[in-house]
């Protein structure tokens, strides 16, 4: 009975590399994998260039990284194995093994793309309120004489802010304006 090592050895130098490719890849992987699931992943170092022909893909996606290199590995590798019984030629065999590795890294793109689409930033921002029409929760006095509430929905959510006006008093329940922001907590509105 043969070791695994014995049949290592055995094997053609192109077989040698297409397995040492999808099992230290593969490894690899499936450490990246836990790093991410325990939430250990966030240092991923991607290559950077200064200049405008940089090879970053926009959304935090760097076409240059260990992750995208390790994916590459394991298609090249695992595409290699997984073909040499149906393709003869080893550069054609090679060519197909690099076009998956290369499919990988894009798969990993789409998906990564995917996922940044379900991120949302729940933080809401008073200075989006500028612009918005609103409305008056309570009777705001005129002249900047003392504060009133507004309502303002935005993004799915309604918040309630203390509320100046340089012109006369406005009635609950009027629409208004927001003109600025005062403060974190209070706008001028007309």
């Amino acid at each position: 009975m043969q070791t695994y090592w014995e049949m290592y050895q055995s094997m053609d130098t192109w077989m040698q590399v297409f397995w040492g490719c999808a099992l230290i890849g593969s490894l690899v992987f499936i450490v990246q994998m836990v790093l991410t699931l325990v939430g250990m992943d966030s240092s991923d170092m991607d290559v950077d260039f200064d200049g405008a022909d940089t090879m970053d893909l926009g959304g935090g996606i760097s076409l240059f990284s260990i992750k995208n290199f390790v994916n590459f590995i394991v298609g090249f590798g695992w595409a290699g194995v997984c073909f040499s019984g149906v393709i003869e030629n080893k550069w054609l065999l090679t060519l197909v093994a690099v076009l998956v590795g290369v499919a990988f890294v894009f798969m990993f793109f789409f998906i990564k793309k995917q996922t940044k689409k379900l991120e949302h930033n729940g933080a809401f921002n008073i200075a989006d309120c500028v612009g918005k029409t609103v409305d008056v929760y309570l009777r705001i006095p005129g002249n900047k004489s003392g504060k009133g509430k507004v309502q303002v929905s935005l993004n799915g959510s309604v918040h309630e802010f203390e509320a100046l006006t340089e012109g006369e008093a406005i009635a609950s329940g009027q629409k208004v304006e927001v003109v600025s922001v005062i403060d974190g907590s209070t706008v001028l509105v007309k």
